[in-house]
């Protein structure tokens, strides 16, 4: 069994007319929401092996907070480029390469790649949009990160900050 959260980065600045995308950093309440959120999941007892992030300022400062929570180093973070805007079929291209010792993995990237993702996961469920910082949560019967994408799913849950779960 392999379980999979989706996140979303948080709430980060729109950004200038001088500021590549890629550089935009995460809002005061960017910042806090992603505290927050890393926090309940840790109070819930979520685990987490791995954190994998798109190398993009706003995902990877939004990783490194939740990584913090859980007293991962920073410099275990995997940075995968191509999760910087990436469509849904990339999402499943990376995660067939994850290393096969990691069981919980936090993938964090952007919209709509991650909606979609997200979507692909659970068709059956409705959802329209994930929100800054939300977390989708799935788990697949597989032992092995090649089988994930054709794997059953499960749905475990959806939160995100103002959800109030």
């Amino acid at each position: 069994m392999k379980t999979l959260y989706a996140i979303r980065h948080a709430k980060a600045s729109p950004g200038g007319l001088l500021q590549r995308d890629f550089d935009r950093p995460l809002q005061e309440r960017g910042i806090s929401d992603a505290r927050m959120m890393a926090k309940r999941l840790h109070e819930k007892q979520v685990r987490i092996d791995a954190f994998i992030s798109s190398p993009a300022n706003r995902a990877l400062n939004t990783c490194r907070l939740f990584a913090g929570q859980y007293g991962y180093e920073e410099k275990n973070i995997v940075q995968i480029e191509q999760l910087y805007h990436a469509p849904a079929p990339v999402f499943f291209d990376v995660i067939s390469r994850l290393d096969e010792q990691w069981q919980y993995v936090a993938i964090f990237a952007h919209n709509p790649g991650i909606t979609d993702f997200a979507i692909e996961l659970c068709p059956g469920l409705r959802i329209d949009h994930l929100p800054t910082c939300a977390v989708f949560a799935v788990s697949a019967d597989c032992n092995d990160w090649t089988e994930f994408e054709a794997a059953e799913k499960t749905f475990l849950f959806f939160d995100y900050p103002k959800s109030g779960l």
